[in-house]
């Protein structure tokens, strides 16, 4: 699969309609502020007023949406109504209790980690197939540590075993959308933020050029892998 450089990318994206699930900060904020610098449509989604305020100076349609609470998903779909995006990236996530491996979670701790990285995208994606335009992109962001082929040492087993359950997620929403859209799971990298912290190898504007990159790339033959944000293939 070859990578389009990022003016490439960038020159195409003034075509573009795009919805980012979960932009209040971070990769998602990032996502919004180089779309829209690029000239894409862009709607996007902040868990509170704080976050969709944020937005507002972007030029990014704002919504409301709490993927943990299905009165607030439940609204998404009709608020979407008449959209065709050409991408949809669903980044809504949390990475809970930093737990060594045999560590037991709390069953609190347990309920938030799997709610939202799990049960939130299992409940939302439904809510925005009808605005995925035909061909469409749905990429889900997920994480190395999500890898069971891959992994060689433990780190994180909450939010591992989160990751590794929505790649299941996507890889079942591939199936059912197989020949309408192309469905990728993808790893953004070990990015600077405060999920991934200082000692980082990525600044969020690297990580999400390359994911611009990536999802420009992606076609027919893509659906149902596991990506890093260079393009390579992860093991599930």
């Amino acid at each position: 699969m070859t990578i389009p450089t990022a003016a490439t990318s960038a020159a195409s994206s003034s075509k573009l309609s795009v919805l980012v699930i979960g932009a209040s900060r971070g990769l998602g904020l990032e996502m919004v502020r180089q779309y829209r610098a690029a000239g894409a449509h862009v709607v996007a989604t902040a868990r509170d007023d704080v976050g969709v305020e944020a937005l507002h100076p972007l030029g990014a349609r704002p919504l409301k949406l709490d993927v943990t609470r299905p009165v607030s998903v439940s609204s998404l779909a009709w608020q979407i109504d008449g959209e065709a995006f050409d991408i949809v990236v669903v980044n809504a996530g949390v990475y809970g209790p930093r737990l060594r491996t045999l560590d037991s979670p709390t069953g609190d701790d347990f309920d938030q980690v799997m709610h939202t990285n799990v049960l939130g995208p299992m409940q939302v994606i439904p809510q925005l197939i009808d605005a995925l335009a035909q061909g469409g992109r749905l990429v889900v962001l997920s994480s190395v540590m999500a890898s069971i082929g891959g992994r060689d040492k433990t780190l994180g087993w909450l939010y591992s075993a989160s990751k590794a359950a929505l790649n299941s997620v996507l890889k079942d929403v591939s199936l059912a959308l197989a020949g309408r859209a192309t469905c990728v799971a993808v790893h953004p990298g070990w990015v600077r933020t405060a999920m991934g912290g200082p000692q980082g190898q990525l600044s969020v504007e690297e990580s999400v050029a390359d994911l611009r990159a990536l999802f420009a790339s992606l076609g027919p033959a893509d659906n149902g892998t596991f990506r890093n944000h260079d393009g390579s293939v992860l093991p599930w």
